[in-house]
């Protein structure tokens, strides 16, 4: 199918993207996990507090990778990007961004730097949604290319 000649038009700023419904699944599971344990723990008879404790604790724990995993998140305003992966956040200049690329295959978007880098924009990824996904990353490159010094790639 042919693109058409036209720039798609960039979203109204500001805007995140994020995979929503990995974030809802995750999220929910966590939810679910965490009170389940705590649950067996104070129905099981024979645990003394410590162990119901440790019980709680695990499921704080458990629930806490959960809450990180769904962390990730790409927010656009005038200024910038902001990329929140799972560890770390990065502030980026719209000039910073000289392509924005999802490629059939790949786990989320890349974003190609000026100063030689890729990085990993895990905000926006085609694993359960992913019309969701490349929508975002087209409207993503749309900004790109409207605001910085990026260059009509695919």
């Amino acid at each position: 199918m042919a693109e058409s000649a036209a720039q798609p038009v960039p979203p109204t700023l500001p805007v995140t993207f994020r995979p929503t419904r990995t974030r809802v699944v995750l999220l929910g599971v966590g939810l679910a996990m965490f009170s389940t344990i705590t649950a067996i723990a104070l129905l099981l008879e024979n645990l003394g507090p410590g162990e119901r404790i440790s019980f709680v604790f695990t499921a704080v724990l458990l629930t806490s990778v959960l809450v990180l995993l769904s962390r990730p998140k790409v927010v656009a305003d005038e200024g910038g990007v902001t990329v929140v992966n799972l560890t770390t956040t990065r502030r980026l200049e719209w000039a910073q961004i000289l392509r924005v690329n999802l490629r059939p295959g790949d786990p989320w978007v890349f974003l190609d730097l000026s100063d030689g880098t890729s990085l990993p924009a895990l905000g926006i990824q085609p694993g359960v949604a992913k019309q969701q996904a490349i929508g975002d990353a087209r409207a993503l490159r749309a900004l790109a290319e409207s605001r910085g010094t990026g260059t009509n790639a695919h």
